[in-house]
Parts: C-alpha cells; sequence; structure tokens
C-alpha cells in the first residue's frame, strides 16, 4: 500500500482520484496541489451558465471547500509545482515546499492554443479556460459590444449562443469549411451553422486571422483575415483548441506524445507515477490506439480508475467516451470518437430539431452524435461498445429503436 500520494492538479481527475481514494479506505498522507486559488471547480458552465451570469461562482464547486480538510487531503491551492524529481520521488512547490510521494498522479489538465498573429496580445482579447477569464469576459460584454469569436468549435458555438442570448452582436470566424469539422459530419455542421443564423449570429467559414488591429490605446478594435476580410469587434473571444499541460512530465523525462503517455491501466513509462484528464494519451482498448480525450465524463472515470489500482486493484480504463455540448436548446451528445468512419448514416431529419448522425467503419457503429435524441444515444452507448454491425436499412428508420436496428 503506498504511503505517501500527491496528486498534481485542481480539475475533474484530481478530485474524483482523491474522492475514491477516501471513499474506498485509503488511509496515507494524501495531498492536491492546484495552481487556481479556489477550490476545483467545473469548467463546462463557465461558456454557458456562468458566463450568462446565471450560476454563482459558488454553485461550480466539484466538491464543497470543507470536503478537503473534512477527507484529510491536504490542499495547496494557488500553488504550482515546478518540477518533479523521479529518482528521490519528490515535487518542489514554487513557494520551495518539497512533497514526497510514493505515487505521484499527473491530472495538469490543458490550456488554451495561443493565437499566434500579430496584436494577438492587445487589451479585449481573451481565452475562456478559468473562472477569471469567465469573469473578465462577462465584464467586458457590456450591452451594444461588438464579440468575434474566434474558431467555431464547441467552445467557440457555445460561447457565441451565450452572448447572443444576453443580447450582444455576435460574429465567429473559422478557418475550415463548416464549424465543429474536426468532431462532426458535414450534416451536423450544416444543421449547426443555420441554428446560430436563426438566433442572429453571422459565421465566415474559410477565414484565416492574420492579425489584430487596435484603436491606438491598445485595445483592439478589428479583425483581418487573409482573405481581406476586416471584422471589426470590441471584444475577441479565441476558441482554436487547447494542448496538454505536459511540461512538467517531459522534462521529469517521462514518455510524451500528444499528451502524457500511459498504458491501459493509465500508467506512465514512469511505474510510480499516473496521469488522467486532459493531459492523459491513455491506450483506449475500444478503439485499439492511444487517444488524448477533452472531457469530464473521461477524467472522471480516469479519476476513479487511477485511484483503484493504487488500492491494489488492477483496473483498466475501458469506458466508452461521450461528450456534450449546450447550444441554445440543443443538446448535443456525443458517444464513441468518429475518427476514421466511412459511412455516416442519418437518423430523423435535422428539420424536426431531434435526430442523429451515426458513424460506421467497415459496417461496425463506432460513433454518434445525438442532438435532442436522448433514446438514441443512451442506446449507442451499450452498442458500440458491444461493436455491433447494425443493419443500415433500420438503423435509418427512425420509427425502429436504435437497440432493434441489428
Amino acid at each position: 500500500m503506498y504511503q505517501q500520494i500527491v496528486i498534481v492538479g485542481g480539475g475533474q481527475a484530481a478530485v474524483q482520484a482523491a474522492d475514491t481514494l477516501r471513499r474506498r479506505g485509503y488511509t496515507g498522507q494524501l495531498a492536491l496541489v492546484g495552481d487556481e486559488p479556489w477550490v476545483p471547480y467545473q469548467r463546462p458552465p463557465l461558456s454557458k451558465k456562468y458566463l450568462a451570469g446565471a450560476l454563482e461562482r459558488e454553485r461550480l464547486s466539484i466538491r464543497p471547500p470543507q470536503f478537503f480538510a473534512d477527507h484529510g487531503v491536504q490542499a495547496h491551492w494557488g500553488r504550482r509545482v515546478t518540477d518533479i524529481a523521479p529518482r528521490e520521488r519528490h515535487v518542489r512547490l514554487d513557494d520551495q515546499l518539497v512533497l514526497p510521494y510514493d505515487a505521484l498522479l499527473l491530472a495538469t489538465g490543458s490550456r488554451p492554443r495561443r493565437l499566434q498573429v500579430p496584436g494577438g496580445e492587445l487589451e479585449g482579447v481573451h481565452y475562456l479556460r478559468t473562472i477569471a477569464d469567465a469573469d473578465r469576459i462577462r465584464a467586458a460584454c457590456s450591452p451594444g459590444a461588438r464579440v468575434l469569436v474566434i474558431g467555431g468549435g464547441y467552445l467557440g458555438l457555445e460561447v457565441a449562443a451565450t452572448a447572443r442570448e444576453l443580447g450582444l452582436e455576435v460574429t465567429v470566424l473559422e478557418m475550415a469549411d463548416r464549424v465543429m469539422n474536426r468532431v462532426t459530419c458535414a450534416a451536423v455542421s450544416a444543421f449547426y451553422q443555420a441554428e446560430h443564423a436563426r438566433h442572429g449570429v453571422t459565421i465566415r467559414c474559410n477565414e484565416t486571422v492574420r492579425a489584430l488591429h487596435g484603436d491606438g490605446s491598445g485595445r483592439v478594435r478589428a479583425v483581418l483575415t487573409e482573405q481581406g476580410g476586416e471584422y471589426p469587434a470590441d471584444v475577441v473571444i479565441v476558441g482554436v483548441g487547447v494542448v496538454p499541460a505536459d511540461e512538467l512530465a517531459k522534462a521529469a523525462g517521462l514518455e510524451c506524445e500528444n499528451g502524457v503517455v500511459t498504458d491501459g491501466h493509465c500508467r506512465t513509462s514512469d511505474e510510480a507515477i499516473w496521469a488522467a484528464g486532459d493531459c492523459a494519451s491513455h491506450f483506449n482498448r475500444q478503439y485499439g490506439r492511444h487517444l488524448r480525450l477533452e472531457s469530464v465524463d473521461n477524467a472522471f472515470e480516469q479519476g476513479t480508475t487511477v485511484a483503484l489500482n493504487l488500492l491494489g486493484t488492477p483496473t483498466p480504463h475501458d469506458k466508452l467516451p461521450w461528450f456534450w455540448s449546450d447550444q441554445y436548446d440543443l443538446k448535443l451528445i456525443i458517444v464513441g470518437v468518429a475518427h476514421g468512419y466511412d459511412t455516416v448514416v442519418m437518423r430523423g431529419t435535422p428539420a424536426g430539431r431531434s435526430f442523429s448522425a451515426c458513424y460506421l467503419r467497415g459496417g461496425e457503429l463506432i460513433a454518434i452524435d445525438s442532438i435532442n435524441s436522448p433514446k438514441d444515444q443512451m442506446a449507442a452507448r451499450k452498442l458500440i461498445a458491444a461493436h455491433v454491425r447494425p443493419n443500415q436499412e433500420k438503423l435509418a428508420d427512425p420509427g425502429v429503436a436504435l437497440k432493434d436496428a441489428l
């Protein structure tokens, strides 16, 4: 049994690991280091209800503040781990405190990809990852402000929907030929572009940002694109993806490739170090390859998996991934990973605002996008995990329950 466990990170994976350890009877020393000054909180509402002012900060907390003291977790909030010493098995914090460990969990998450163009550091240019980011954006979005979102992925479109519901003028610039192009098929992208247009959001695809121009006082006033476009803006929100926070792991000599590489049990190339959440590239048994997943559910499941392994119960991480996005009154739930699909079968029609896109590879159902269609996504979880090859005619018939389309 490990006597000293240190968890680096202050998000869902970190909290879930600590919670599972204590609930399952771990009595050793347990320390958690988070680089933000407040207790761990949920990030998904930052682009939606919290940004809109409809959710108080206190309600974001993953666990109540007293949880950590009540469960004997040594919490170091607002502290940053500066280096890991694998041979000595300790970590050093930015206040020079040294924490020894028998087992170390890296749950360092990810950070926004920065926009590398002239003017990218002007005042009024924002990224959304933390509570502080959301507070700054909300303060900047005064009535009448022109909001320009760079990036048409989940985050960008969620922010656009929230800003539009606040009555702001909103434009989205996307460098690809359609929004959410990395994660959905063309039909789903077209549906969401039409929905945003219906709500008054201007979306411009095939636009690559060239520079941001200021007003002479250091504040952004316009976004220029390689295609010759000039878009006035009072507030610019950049959502062009994230990168894994794996610098500590690299410096410690751990194997890294699009994140901290782990085996099927979430263990890194160092037998005493584990990784979970957005920073981890784990071997996924469902798809037979390494994946780095950015989702609350994945962080939750991997945090649990690491804790069980640390407690001496060999546990592979084999949960089917799923993701969600709320935009207006639309609930998009993606089950599985559609990478490498060769066929898309639609169930229902976008006009009905309740439909699904089923992704197949070699006849096998590998993923599904469900929009306001909870029965489909629930059934798909079991079918995808079972590697089924559905009858495509039945699959395309919304009158046939998905579980019966075999």
